[in-house]
């Protein structure tokens, strides 16, 4: 008789069959980002209409605001598969080209972090993209030779949040190319609202809007402060998200009225308080709160910014007076002499 442990199934959970309702699967059940919506309605319409493959496809903007969902969507609008990777995964040409020769005619290959790909794999996507083409090269030295296999017609719909370390012959290959904004508080009650009833909560009046103005206009963000604020309801109070519960859960969470969390204050604290309010460079900002310097240029630099806590200059990162006010600080003008490593 086997003494062989055997592996237990996780007990399901009775929010996992509404999990897949979350994300939305057409371009009508998005909530925000109207303006982009309505060109990749004409995007999907009019490749519909000829018959053809969705032109190739690129996101950028900050990272939670839905461009792994909208790639879901052109997929699911266009009827076909979807295969999803990421730049940093793609290490060899070897393994964009097995990805590619797997795909069928009209298949989206979606690729996040598409500036982070190397470029010896960037020059196999080039003729990808554009010819719908494999260039391989077999054997070594003199006896090398090129053949080319021809791909059906794909789309690959890229995601970045830093467009800029895009090389230009990549980004040119791209048909289309959106920008998702931080979305509004009455888009975000909506999402709110929509993934409470997803999910059964029982929610009170006036808590998600609470939980909406935190939310510093990141649907990533909303939905994991509104699992968080349904635990504590679950743990300290009957279940029902109140505006008491779902404030006292965010204080917990060191989530201010303006959705800034400790991160945020620490690296605002961090250039008015050591660095008379800048300009301060990056990499002495990340030093001085034990941060990567690509986590707060990614995610906690384009929200303050757009709080107008934060300016981005040549000389390094400044503090504004909102910002010092908003923490309760004195402002202490600009430092005579930038800071820069």
């Amino acid at each position: 008789m086997s003494t062989k442990p055997r592996i237990m199934d996780p007990l399901p959970r009775a929010e996992d069959k509404f999990e897949p309702a979350l994300r939305p699967r057409t371009l009508d059940e998005l909530i925000g980002q109207e303006k982009v919506k309505q060109n990749l309605a004409i995007l999907v319409a009019a490749a519909r209409q000829r018959g053809e493959p969705l032109d190739h496809v690129l996101f950028y903007g900050p990272p939670g605001l839905g461009k792994t969902t909208l790639a879901h969507i052109l997929a699911n609008e266009m009827g076909v598969n979807i295969k999803v990777t990421s730049g940093p995964a793609i290490e060899r040409q070897g393994d964009l080209a097995a990805i590619l020769s797997n795909l069928n005619q009209g298949d989206v290959l979606f690729i996040d972090e598409i500036h982070r790909l190397g470029k010896a794999v960037e020059e196999v996507l080039y003729p990808a993209m554009e010819d719908f083409a494999l260039d391989i090269v077999i054997g070594k030295g003199p006896s090398a030779r090129a053949i080319r296999l021809m791909l059906p017609r794909l789309t690959v719909i890229g995601a970045t949040t830093r467009l800029a370390l895009l090389t230009s012959p990549l980004r040119a290959r791209f048909g289309a190319t959106f920008r998702l904004d931080y979305y509004g508080n009455t888009d975000m009650l909506a999402i709110l609202e929509r993934a409470s009833g997803q999910l059964g909560m029982q929610v009170a009046n006036g808590s998600l809007e609470l939980i909406a103005r935190r939310t510093r206009g990141t649907p990533r963000v909303a939905l994991r402060l509104l699992r968080r604020v349904r635990d504590y309801a679950d743990v300290r109070g009957t279940g029902v998200i109140t505006k008491d519960m779902a404030n006292e859960a965010l204080n917990l969470l060191e989530v201010d009225e303006l959705g800034l969390d400790e991160l945020d204050r620490r690296v605002l604290r961090a250039i008015i308080e050591k660095y008379g309010g800048g300009p301060v460079g990056l990499n002495t900002i990340a030093a001085s709160v034990s941060e990567e310097a690509d986590t707060i240029m990614d995610v906690v630099e384009p929200y303050l910014m757009q709080l107008g806590f934060l300016e981005r200059r040549s000389q390094g990162r400044v503090a504004t007076p909102q910002a010092c006010a908003h923490l309760d600080l004195p402002y202490p003008g600009e430092s005579l002499a930038p800071t820069l490593f």
